[in-house]
């Protein structure tokens, strides 16, 4: 069935079902024009404790659906902003035809799930400029969810029969409705960075959750704040000990109390709660946009109708939040008088975003609907054109067949016949010659594939060795030359030194169990956890939590850990501890030389062209995760400075070389007491015990080969684009220099 040109805008709440039916202005582009609405608030709020959020959900588009004819509509509908990822990023100055290729690489590294579990779309903002096919700084928004989550958005509607054609959040569907509505006007001027025009803040308050929105029509942040209208409820269910339905009742009619002074008492610590909220993440906003001026507060939600809410905000906010209570660019139309739509306008936004979207109006176009649907449904759109094609060419067949019998029979003869022995002959020599082809075909193909397994086991089995040079590599060595050691307390501590006692490794055929485990150790080991703390406090409120779902953490850093691989732990020790120098001794002596040599370090390897050893960073070799797993208190070691060389790894030796019993070390000769040892010189040495850990997914070389080309091929395009900017500023500048 062909699409009509209106759209039903429909927000799924967790209080109330909101849609609108909209279609374009007959004569205004900049306005639409509402056909049709719909309010279906449910019996229980979703998130109440006894309800069945599915089941009313189901009732609510039933009853929808009764009331209201949706076939040959489009339709929008919205999920919650903490359901999805938003991610705004600059890019370098490129040529405009390689951003798809620069935005997917941004979004591996941004989305913390493999790409192929998230449906995710992405658009380059609004304001940005070009030269010569070249988008100078330009700033683009990657938006994502996972498909479960996405298949539950679904699921209600497709159950109830309601076709989607969009999915989009909804702190962007209030982006798109703020920008249409309210600063209709902002294209008309350029946008400068340092200057830019005044923003809008929106504060839209729903059942559960705040989404808070700022933008000034080229730029938007956003940021999912966790409290709603609710967490009223539930203060005022405690307070003043009622059921979740009476206190809801009393919150909906505070004024009408027979102490509303209670009832306000009660809900004063979540005023505060929301407060400060609003007030940190606004203040986190100015920090990483000085330029930043903030202009209008509008305030969506009807939980904002709460007695006092308005005037308290703007009190401590020292802007005025006006609640909005109508729209500028909307044609009420049909639903202009009905008490209603009237009554509901504070939480119409969303499906008017909705709407905008669908009708090509928005500003934001992303659409999280996958793509298999989409296809799906084009191809569904074509079948009937399919079966007329097919019956055609039936008729077609058919007719062709009988003018052949016709013609047969015309031919049927002695000398038809003996040309068709003839050519049948022909015929079973051919078969038998392709019979002949298709089994010396059929060895070569087995000969191929042995060669093919003997030049993998040749390139594997330098794997280890790769890995042993890499730990070689990032393991200290004391520059000096044997001869200019001394054989004192103060030179060993002093010496940057790390003794591998032992290489161990364990194979899993899944790393992401094995990270669940010790993902807690890990964290604290890294320091994450309390890094992320300490910017909770003093920067990005949002940074407690990913909208993904996902903690901020090593598969934050690192990108997520999956698939199979190796656990290697190394376990050594060092005397690196000279009192002279406490910052680097014990654990951190083994983070500032051997982990960071492994996560940022170099390695000499074949992989030049014919073979040629170049460097190749440690990271390559697929080592990650690395990390300081047990480190123990300095325990005082004597040893005999003039005991004879054994070249053997034992407990007292502060030397190195590679050592016995698969010891692995750096540095001089290790010793053992001599026979005179009782006369010897004895020294205490402070001795610190380590465990390292981290994570190998074995590369081959030709793998390797492809990151550095890929390394190279971006570093060449900036490069390039490097010099194209300084050529043209300095044309620029030879312009500006006066004629002689």
């Amino acid at each position: 069935m062909a699409k009509s040109n209106a759209v039903w805008g429909i927000d799924i709440g967790q209080c109330a079902l909101k849609a609108l039916l909209c279609r374009p202005h007959e004569k205004e582009a900049d306005r639409i024009i509402v056909e049709s609405f719909d309010y279906i608030e449910y019996p229980k709020i979703l998130s109440q404790p006894e309800s069945e959020p599915e089941e009313l959900v189901r009732e609510a588009l039933s009853q929808f659906l009764s009331r209201n004819e949706v076939a040959g509509d489009r339709v929008a509908i919205s999920v919650a902003g903490q359901n999805g990822l938003a991610r705004f990023i600059k890019l370098p100055p490129v040529e405009s035809k390689k951003i798809p290729d620069i935005v997917k690489y941004e979004a591996r590294q941004q989305i913390p799930f493999s790409l192929d579990d998230v449906v995710w779309d992405y658009q380059q903002l609004t304001g940005g400029s070009e030269e010569d096919g070249f988008a100078l700084e330009p700033e683009v928004g990657i938006f994502a969810m996972k498909r479960d989550q996405v298949a539950r958005a679904l699921k209600p509607l497709e159950e109830a029969g309601i076709e989607v054609d969009f999915i989009q959040l909804m702190p962007l569907a209030v982006y798109n409705f703020v920008c249409f509505d309210r600063l209709g006007d902002f294209k008309s001027g350029t946008y400068d960075p340092q200057n830019p025009p005044d923003s809008t803040v929106v504060i839209s308050l729903g059942t559960d959750t705040t989404d808070l929105v700022v933008t000034n029509g080229f730029r938007v942040w956003q940021r999912n704040i966790p409290i709603g209208g609710s967490h009223f409820t539930r203060a005022l269910s405690k307070e003043l000990k009622l059921t979740f339905v009476k206190a809801e009742h009393l919150k909906r009619n505070a004024t009408e109390a027979d102490d509303p002074k209670a009832v306000f008492q009660a809900m004063r610590p979540v005023f505060s709660d929301l407060l400060s909220e609003i007030q940190r993440s606004l203040g986190y906003f100015t920090s990483i946009d000085k330029a930043a001026k903030i202009g209008n507060v509008l305030a969506l939600g009807n939980a904002m109708k709460l007695p006092g809410l308005q005037r308290y905000l703007s009190q401590n906010l020292d802007h005025e939040v006006k609640p909005v209570t109508e729209f500028q660019q909307l044609s009420a139309g049909s639903a202009a008088g009905k008490p209603q739509f009237k009554d509901n306008t504070l939480s119409f936004a969303v499906a008017y975003g909705l709407c905008l979207q669908g009708l090509g109006k928005a500003e934001l176009r992303t659409n999280l609907l996958p793509e298999e649907i989409v296809r799906t449904r084009l191809v569904m759109s074509k079948k009937p054109w399919a079966v007329a094609g097919a019956a055609a060419i039936l008729a077609g067949l058919t007719f062709n067949y009988f003018s052949h019998v016709s013609a047969w029979r015309e031919t049927d003869n002695e000398a038809m016949a003996a040309a068709e022995s003839r050519a049948q002959s022909v015929q079973t020599t051919a078969t038998g010659y392709q019979s002949k082809k298709d089994s010396i075909h059929s060895e070569f193909e087995t000969v191929s594939l042995t060669g093919e397994k003997l030049i993998s086991n040749v390139e594997g089995r330098l794997r280890w060795l790769e890995l042993f040079k890499a730990i070689d590599s990032a393991l200290p060595k004391d520059p000096r030359p044997a001869k200019e050691r001394k054989e004192t307390e103060e030179d060993i501590s002093s010496r940057e030194e790390l003794h591998i006692a032992a290489v161990e490794s364990q194979q899993f055929p899944e790393l992401s169990e094995w990270f669940s485990q010790v993902e807690t150790a890990y964290t604290e080991a890294k320091g994450i956890m309390a890094s992320s703390d300490a910017e909770g406090d003093m920067g990005d409120p949002a940074a407690e939590m990913d909208p993904m779902g996902m903690e901020p953490g090593a598969e934050g850093e690192e990108g997520a850990l999956s698939g199979a691989g190796w656990v290697i732990q190394l376990t050594g020790h060092h005397y690196h501890n000279s009192k002279a120098d406490r910052s680097n001794q014990m654990g951190e002596f083994v983070k500032n030389t051997l982990i960071t040599n492994l996560e940022e370090g170099t390695v000499e390897l074949p992989d030049g062209e014919n073979g040629e050893m170049i460097e190749v960073p440690i990271k390559d070799l697929a080592i990650s995760h690395v990390w300081l797993v047990k480190d123990q208190k300095l325990r005082d070691e004597i040893i005999d400075p003039e005991a004879n060389l054994t070249g053997t790894a034992t407990a007292g030796g502060y030397g190195g070389g590679y050592g016995g019993e698969g010891g692995y070390g750096r540095g001089g000769a290790t010793i053992t007491a001599g026979q005179d040892g009782e006369k010897s010189k004895l020294i205490t040495l402070s001795r610190f015990d380590f465990i390292v850990q981290f994570v190998w997914q074995p590369k081959t070389r030709a793998e390797r080969q492809e990151l550095a080309l890929a390394r190279r091929e971006a570093a060449e395009a900036a490069a390039e684009a490097a010099a194209l900017n300084a050529e043209d500023e300095s044309a620029a500048e030879s312009e500006l220099e006066p004629e002689n």
